[in-house]
Formats: structure tokens, sequence, C-alpha cells
């Protein structure tokens, strides 16, 4: 197919092709079972009839005879025992004595184990159609999810890309205004919502971002660092600390740039006046840890969910950790968080599974 299965499309794929196969599996294996029994109850009868021809002229080679006492009850019934299949005749003109033609139990099973074989391999053919019409009808069940996954994002991202221009012309019209020094905080106030309208679009447009990561190699200590000169133009009241310890990655730079400055965007934007950040590189460990200063977590289990927010009228969208964890579930980075109220968060990002490793 041309276009990339986003995660939930191969899901619903994996899921109906599984459904489908299942039923009709299921439905293959009751039909291949009631065939047998049928080829089965066939071949007995045509045993049987053999039989009795073989019953009038004896000139049969495929069959034992031999001369037993008449026994009623039994005559013209085909009878399997332990060691054989047979059945009684009546002989014209004798009341004491019957003609008894048997098949022993061995060739008898060998029959049976060609009917099997037989069953076996239509049952193997219907395996191969049902395959192949479970992943056309897997196919054409995905057409309407993924028209409508199509028609949700490009509606997200025609009304993303159409804020643009209205939040751009409200924030050059604050710019220029002429202010009294008391509505300062009034205009702080607005701006800080149009950082968050700014903040929840571009979450939004990382979260419907397709994720076919480009993997390449790069070295974690300077990556930091370069994330770091960033922020500290951004927020100059906070102190940065990085150890010198280092290894390299074998990941996708772009999306692990996502992660580490959401997570040092948080620990700079929920820090106290003067605040510290501290990243700590553990080489022998192959973690990298974020600690902040700031004002804690209460709910840290909950941290991870989407549109959680610890405090309502904090300027976040409640999607930026949300997607650190969806990112760093496909990068299969393990993420997790210690916090304490009033003292500070840890975040920590097991890397073993991306290191890279020479050789």
């Amino acid at each position: 197919m041309g276009i990339a299965l986003i995660r939930a499309e191969k899901e619903s794929l994996t899921k109906s092709f599984a459904v489908f196969f299942l039923s009709l599996s299921i439905l293959a294996f009751l039909l291949g079972y009631l065939e047998y029994f049928k080829l089965k109850h066939e071949t007995q009868e045509k045993i049987f009839n053999e039989m009795r021809v073989c019953s009038y002229d004896l000139k049969c080679t495929n069959y034992e005879f031999d001369f037993v006492p008449l026994e009623s009850a039994k005559l013209y019934h085909l009878t399997e025992s332990s060691t054989q299949l047979f059945a009684l005749f009546s002989i014209p003109k004798n009341s004491q004595y019957a003609i008894k033609l048997s098949l022993s139990k061995a060739n008898y099973e060998e029959i049976l184990k060609e009917k099997q074989r037989e069953v076996f391999y239509h049952f193997i053919y219907l395996m191969i159609v049902i395959i192949l019409i479970s992943w056309f009808f897997s196919l054409y069940a995905l057409h309407p999810l993924r028209k409508a996954l199509t028609l949700t994002e490009e509606f997200s991202k025609d009304i993303l890309h159409d804020l643009n221009t209205p939040l751009s012309s409200l924030r050059l019209n604050i710019n220029m205004l002429t202010i009294d020094e008391k509505d300062t905080k009034k205009l702080e106030r607005i701006n800080k919502s149009i950082d968050s309208i700014v903040s929840l679009g571009q979450n939004l447009k990382n979260h419907l971002a397709h994720h076919d990561y480009q993997v390449e190699i790069f070295d974690l200590h300077g990556l930091i660092e370069e994330r770091m000169l960033v922020l500290e133009k951004l927020f100059g009241h906070i102190g940065f600390y990085l150890n010198n310890e280092s290894f390299k990655l074998l990941t996708s730079k772009n999306a692990f740039i996502r992660v580490v400055d959401n997570l040092l965007n948080n620990a700079c934007k929920y820090n106290i006046p003067n605040g510290v950040v501290k990243i700590e590189i553990d080489e022998k460990r192959k973690i990298l840890l974020i600690k902040d200063s700031g004002y804690g977590i209460e709910n840290p289990q909950k941290i991870f969910e989407r549109f959680y927010q610890e405090n309502k009228n904090s300027r976040g969208d409640g999607l930026g950790l949300h997607i650190v964890k969806k990112i760093s579930d496909e990068m299969k980075i393990d993420i997790k968080v210690e916090s304490v109220v009033d003292k500070g968060t840890i975040f920590t990002l097991d890397l073993s599974k991306i290191v890279y490793k020479k050789g």
C-alpha cells in the first residue's frame, strides 16, 4: 500500500484480519471434520457392497473369507472389531453356516489414512483461499476508517494553519499598544493565553504527525548542551547544570529532541523564580535524569494522561507529556517520574535500548 499505515490503521487491519481468518478457519475445520466422516461412511459402504458381490462368487482378492456358524442377527451388517472389518452373508439352501468376508484392520486403516490425506490437502487449499479472502475483506473494512482518519487529520491541520494568521496579528497589535503600568499584567495574561494556544497548536501538530523515524547516531551530551543553550535564552532566570558524562544513541534525533524539549520546557515553566534545572547523564546505567526545583506534582501517576493538568489555571494544554510518553513508547524509551510537592520533580529516561553499540 502506498500510504504508510499509522498505528490505529495497523491495529484495525490486524484485528479485522484475525476476526475474518478465525471465523472462516473454524468453519473450514468443521467442514473438513464433516467431510472426513462422510468419506469414512462412503468407504464403509463401498467395502460392504464389494463384500456382498464377493459373497456370490468369492472371486475377490482384497478380502479374506471363511465359513462360520450362522447368526441371523449379524447377517448383512458391516462390523468393526479390534482386528478386522467383517460382514456375514447367508449361503443359499444352508441354514447352519454363513460366509464371513473380512478386511484386516491394518488395510482398513491404510484406506482411511488415504482419505485423511485427501481431506488434509483440501483443507490446506481452503486455508490459502481463506487467508486471501480475509486479507481482502480486512483491507475493504479498513477503507472507511482510513478515509475518516484522513479527513479528520486534514481538517485539524487546516484549522491549525488558519489559526497562525490571527494569532500573529493579535501578538503584533499587542506589542504596538501604548499601555499604562497598571495594564501590564492584563497584557501579560493575554500573551500567556496566546502562548497557550500556540503551544496547543504545536502539540496537536506533533500528535498528528506520522512517526516514520529516521535513525541516526548522535552524541547525547552534545544534543542536551545544544538544547540547553536555546532554553537559557528563553528562561534567563533559570540556572542550568549538565554533567560531563556521555554516550552515543542510535535512534531518531528529531523525535528524541521533541521528548527532551518537552521535558526541559516543563522543568523551566513550572519552576520557582531563580530555580534550577539539573541534567545528569549516567553513562554506566545508560539513563538520563532531568531534575527541577519546581512546584512538584501531586499526582505523578496521572501526568502522562491526555489533557491532564495539575493546575487548571496553568497555561499548558495537558498534551505535552502525553505526547512525550507516546513518542517514548514508540522509541522504546522507558520513562519514569518522581515528584515531591514544593521540592521538585525528576524524570528518568532509560536509554539502554537505543544505545549505539559499535560492531
